[in-house]
């Protein structure tokens, strides 16, 4: 996408986010109502300086004007996914999405072997898992009681302490993992 574009859409988002007229923006920035009009259809090429007065006047950094919009939609194919293993290769993770400043939770896929255990010490605070069984039977250790889970059935649960996972059905064992960080 064309730099000039760029700006223009972010500076009209930015603006209507914060409630700024071009008016308001004019006086807070100093840059002309006309030139941020045109900037904003983006029809000129403003200068590195005009962009730093109009992102004093929104108070805002100045790399929030060069961002690129977001993609509109994300597809991680299996193999492009990042993956680990444990336990010989009979546990093994597939990181589809990483927590990020926008996106407060981890999306993977666990295979476990058939009649094979992994244990995870536990994580952060405040943390919650959510399991959805794809594939088999998982039996979940947490907190001292076992619970059994199912294809097509989902668990939540939290995970400070120490929890194990355990395939207790027939094949390879199938599960969605998505570890969520809530914000304060």
């Amino acid at each position: 996408m064309d730099i000039n574009q760029v700006v223009a859409t972010n500076l009209k988002r930015i603006r209507d986010e914060k409630h700024v007229t071009l008016d308001q923006l004019a006086k807070s920035s100093g840059v002309s109502k006309g030139m941020l009009s045109q900037i904003e259809k983006g029809s000129t090429n403003p200068t590195i300086n005009t962009l730093w007065k109009i992102c004093t006047g929104l108070d805002i950094p100045y790399t929030l004007l060069m961002e690129q919009p977001a993609a509109r939609f994300t597809i991680v194919k299996k193999d492009e996914a990042i993956y680990q293993s444990a336990n010989d290769g009979h546990y093994r993770l597939y990181d589809y999405f990483q927590s990020m400043p926008h996106r407060n939770f981890e999306m993977f896929q666990v295979e476990l072997d058939h009649g094979d255990s992994y244990t995870s010490i536990g994580h952060s605070h405040e943390s919650e898992e959510y399991l959805m069984v794809l594939e088999g039977q998982l039996t979940l250790r947490v907190h001292d009681e076992d619970l059994v889970v199912d294809a097509d059935d989902a668990i939540s649960f939290d995970p400070m302490g120490k929890h194990v996972y355990t395939n207790s059905g027939d094949g390879v064992l199938k599960v969605m993992l998505i570890n969520f960080y809530p914000t304060k």
